[in-house]
């Protein structure tokens, strides 16, 4: 009995893990785009040429279940939520850094920061980040495994509204 539930759990456990690479075709296959809004369900507007107001949504058919948080809601603005490292050499680790303001009035506090795949590996501030203060979202990528395009997330879990917030990011690989 304990052996066919250990199988069974490891089954599981197996089917439930997807390779980095099988995650990028099936992106490329979908290659859908994400659409921003805010609470109203309106489309979000640039606040300038660099910075872009976000509320979250994931994208078709990825949908993250949301993180119940015991925080008080707040509002942020997001410095960018996509970015393209543009030519990666294959093997290089690139990184980039999302800031984050706290527009609200109560403090901002990022629970999780969860990457689309293994390949990515994510750093945020882990102190609330206090009303008109900043913070850091990082997200290193490791391009050891990948050729050509890549597009890739990572959903970030806070006390926002509409939670999680879909950070992108993409690449060119060469050889």
């Amino acid at each position: 009995m304990k052996k066919t539930l250990s199988i069974i759990a490891l089954s599981v456990i197996g089917f439930g893990l997807v390779s980095c690479k099988k995650e990028q075709n099936k992106e490329m296959q979908n290659n859908s785009e994400s659409v921003s809004l805010d609470s109203t369900n309106a489309p979000v507007t640039s606040t300038d040429s660099n910075s872009t107001a976000v509320s979250p949504v994931a994208a078709p058919g990825m949908e993250a279940a949301p993180v119940k948080s015991n925080q008080p809601l707040t509002t942020i603005v997001l410095s960018q939520s996509n970015f393209d490292f543009g030519k990666v050499k294959k093997g290089d680790k690139v990184e980039h850094v999302y800031d984050i303001t706290n527009t609200g009035k109560n403090p901002l506090v990022i629970s999780e920061v969860k990457p689309g795949c293994g390949c990515t590996v994510p750093d945020f501030t882990k102190e609330p980040i206090l009303p008109g203060q900043k913070g850091k979202i990082t997200l290193h990528f490791d391009s050891s495994n990948f050729d050509g395009n890549v597009n890739k997330y990572a959903d970030v879990f806070a006390n926002v509204e509409k939670a999680p917030i879909k950070l992108t990011f993409t690449a060119n690989i060469q050889p």
